[in-house]
């Protein structure tokens, strides 16, 4: 039960990280490799705000600066490239990625810098008799309300009504007055926002922050947003969550050090079946 409720809680980090991932392609076909860098400069910025404010101050902030650093990189580093080739744009994603961990280095020193205890997430609370820290509880309900709320905005907005035809046909969004740019940067934003919640979840249950925390995480959640479907914002969801609780289980097997392969192992196997998700759809090209 500890391993369960152990996966529940990284299924759900990991899903807030991939819906950045499954959105962005969404609408720019485009993997935003730095993303779990925006990811792990939450974790720094919580590091610093809360060394000298209270938490009810540091979290909104967090909250508020992680989503600009993604706002300010889409104007920066994809926004030009916007008639660039596709190449163009992941390499920039890149740069981006391997930026903000240098960044960070310079900042830090490359040391570890402690993540402050939140008593909120951090107290021990019984669950089915197992023994886990509170955020256990609040990760898959936190996930899945903020996923309901996402998919209300996206269904019954102007702004979520835009995005689903941005999605649906780039030139043709454009010619019928849609500004695109404010939509991509919206996705930026939300994407980025999704990713300080997890940030605040995900290192509340780690002791340290460093230059390359992120890379791990975002690398597991962009397999969750693959195997769920990428695109699919349930299909991120849902590939968190199943990446998160086997993982769990294999570290309950005594084999921790194939938790990783398993994942990669996963990911091909669902791929070979359904190789574009479990919540993917097949585009069909009209010749």
């Amino acid at each position: 039960m500890e391993y369960i409720l152990a996966g529940l809680t990284a299924g759900g980090q990991y899903a807030l990280i991939a819906i950045g991932y499954t959105m962005v392609y969404g609408i720019l076909r485009l993997i935003n490799f730095a993303h779990g860098d925006v990811f792990m400069v939450a974790g720094l910025i919580m590091v610093y705000a809360s060394a000298s404010l209270p938490f009810y101050v540091s979290i909104p902030l967090v909250l508020l600066l992680t989503t600009l650093v993604g706002f300010t990189i889409e104007r920066v580093a994809y926004k030009p490239l916007r008639q660039a080739p596709r190449m163009s744009s992941m390499i920039s994603a890149i740069g981006v990625s391997y930026l903000l961990q240098n960044l960070a280095l310079y900042i830090t020193g490359g040391l570890p810098r402690i993540y402050p205890t939140i008593n909120l997430l951090a107290e021990s609370i019984v669950i089915f008799g197992a023994t886990t820290k509170r955020v256990t509880l609040i990760t898959p309900i936190l996930t899945v309300a903020l996923l309901v709320g996402l998919v209300c905005l996206i269904k019954y907005t102007k702004v979520g009504m835009a995005m689903r035809a941005v999605s649906k046909d780039f030139e043709t969004s454009q010619l019928m007055g849609i500004k695109i740019n404010n939509v991509i940067s919206m996705t930026f934003v939300i994407g980025s926002l999704l990713a300080a919640v997890g940030s605040v979840l995900y290192f509340s249950s780690y002791p340290s922050v460093t230059p390359t925390s992120g890379a791990l995480p975002g690398l597991r959640a962009f397999v969750a947003a693959v195997v769920g479907g990428i695109g699919s914002i349930p299909g991120a969801v849902v590939g968190g969550f199943i990446i998160g609780i086997c993982e769990n289980l294999v570290k309950a097997t005594g084999l921790t050090i194939f938790s990783d392969a398993f994942t990669f192992l996963l990911l091909i196997v669902i791929l070979c079946v359904r190789p574009t998700g479990i919540f993917g759809e097949k585009n069909i090209d009209k010749v």
